[in-house]
């Protein structure tokens, strides 16, 4: 019996004494210090602060420019493909594939969302007798255009029409995988 007692005391010690801890604790007074706010930075921090982001800004751009030289060069290497063989290898289809992800990348990068529908463009593509030779000029002639409107653009700047080029860049690649 006297074993019993001493093990409720002992375990309404403990309950007390958590219970305490736990009401000691308040959210007001925290032993931490709040960080500062942007405004409490100096000068120096805050000016280096804006040329790492404008670094940042510059590197983006000129990452997003060699995305779409990478897709130019690459849809010249279709073409040339396309020339040579009459129809799409495997390989080839690939190189579509790689088209289509950098040309996401930099119609997000852009600011343009999906938007396309892939069951419109395969009931185009089954529809369609046009012949890969001629989707890949079709791909090609797309992708010039995008160049152009990229060389437009700025750092500042969102082009509605660079997205509406690398839209149409999207749709014709898409095209392309859909009929192969």
């Amino acid at each position: 019996m006297f074993y019993r007692v001493s093990h409720s005391i002992l375990l309404f010690m403990m309950v007390l004494a958590f219970a305490v801890a736990a009401a000691a604790q308040d959210t007001s007074s925290s032993v931490l210090p709040k960080p500062p706010s942007r405004e409490d930075y100096p000068k120096t921090f805050k000016e280096t602060l804006e040329k790492l982001r404008i670094e940042r800004e510059k590197k983006e751009y000129q990452e997003m420019l060699d995305r779409g030289t990478e897709v130019l060069k690459i849809t010249e290497e279709l073409e040339k493909g396309v020339a040579q063989n009459g129809r799409l290898s495997e390989t080839e289809i690939a190189k579509v594939a790689s088209v289509e992800k950098l040309v996401k990348k930099i119609r997000g990068e852009l600011g343009g969302g999906d938007e396309e529908d892939d069951k419109e463009i395969r009931a185009d593509a089954q529809k369609s007798r046009l012949s890969p030779k001629d989707a890949i000029k079709s791909l090609h002639s797309a992708t010039v255009a995008l160049m152009d409107e990229l060389k437009k653009t700025t750092r500042f700047s969102i082009s509605a029409a660079a997205i509406q080029s690398s839209n149409a860049v999207l749709r014709v690649a898409k095209f392309l995988r859909f009929t192969n």
